[in-house]
């Protein structure tokens, strides 16, 4: 059973300023919930009891005051007789840890530099669910995606959720190249004419140890400047799959809603909130 997971939320949100100097990206509320808390509570349902978050070194942390009680909140409710509230103010069950990794916005920049933190921090090693905190599925009422995810890799191995979408849309977006349910490799931003497949990467994971060591190598050998690539995590899984790595592509019946764009934002809160 995997009981752990990692969620990268640090960063400026440069995409969405000026909201952002204000609002942490990842509390952008899509309904009366931040973006963020659709995928946590996600991850609880599917069994998670330890998560990483990886935060910004900006203090006050609006992500580290969600998850934590407000003891003043709480006392109001009660003293206005408005108890049935509690659970509503109360973001997490007492069984479920939230850990926080601080990452310097000016260090390494990349999706897999907080993964590999993390790894190292708290001397990962056994498989973890890793999520974006910026986007999530919505599939009410079906598997979600992190069920998906835990189905497919059974037990041990690596997994990689892949969302279906118009061929058409594919050049936004990495896509996925498997064969017989093995990913073989992401193909960033191709021609609908040379997609592999309409099944995009959205960068939702399980990572096995194997590959985990594998991006923590990736992160500390190599020294990009902050003008040249990013710490691709897909460079990596590439490497980890050509050496031999199993990853299985867990395909998913959800929409995959992204509030990273202004447009994909309200997107998501008419799907929820329709």
């Amino acid at each position: 059973m995997i009981t752990k997971a990692i969620i990268p939320v640090a960063g400026w949100g440069t995409r969405r300023l000026p909201i952002t100097k204000i609002i942490e990206k990842s509390m952008l509320p899509v309904g009366n919930r931040p973006l963020v808390d659709y995928s946590v509570q996600e991850l609880i349902r599917a069994g998670v009891k330890d998560i990483y978050m990886v935060i910004s070194n900006v203090e006050p942390c609006q992500v580290r005051e969600f998850y934590q009680e407000n003891l003043a909140l709480t006392r109001y409710l009660v003293e206005r007789g408005k108890e049935d509230k509690l659970s509503k103010a109360k973001t997490l069950p007492d069984d479920v840890t939230i850990h926080y990794t601080v990452q310097d916005p000016s260090s390494k920049y990349g999706t897999a530099v907080p993964i590999a933190m993390v790894v190292e921090e708290y001397s990962i090693n056994e498989p973890v669910l890793v999520f974006m905190g910026d986007d999530f599925i919505w599939n009410p009422g079906g598997e979600s995606a992190a069920e998906a995810l835990i189905k497919a890799a059974g037990e041990g191995e690596s997994a990689i959720l892949g969302v279906e979408i118009d061929r058409s849309e594919v050049e936004k977006y990495g896509v996925l190249s498997a064969e017989d349910g093995k990913l073989i490799s992401v193909v960033e931003k191709p021609t609908p004419e040379e997609a592999p497949s309409n099944l995009i990467n959205v960068s939702k994971y399980i990572m096995s140890p194997e590959l985990l060591k594998k991006i923590v190598r990736y992160v500390n050998e190599n020294d990009f400047g902050p003008k040249d690539q990013e710490y691709m995590v897909t460079d990596p899984i590439d490497e980890f799959i050509r050496e031999g790595g199993v990853m299985r592509v867990a395909p998913t019946t959800g929409e995959y809603l992204d509030g990273g764009s202004v447009e994909g934002w309200l997107h998501a809160n008419n799907v929820v909130c329709g």
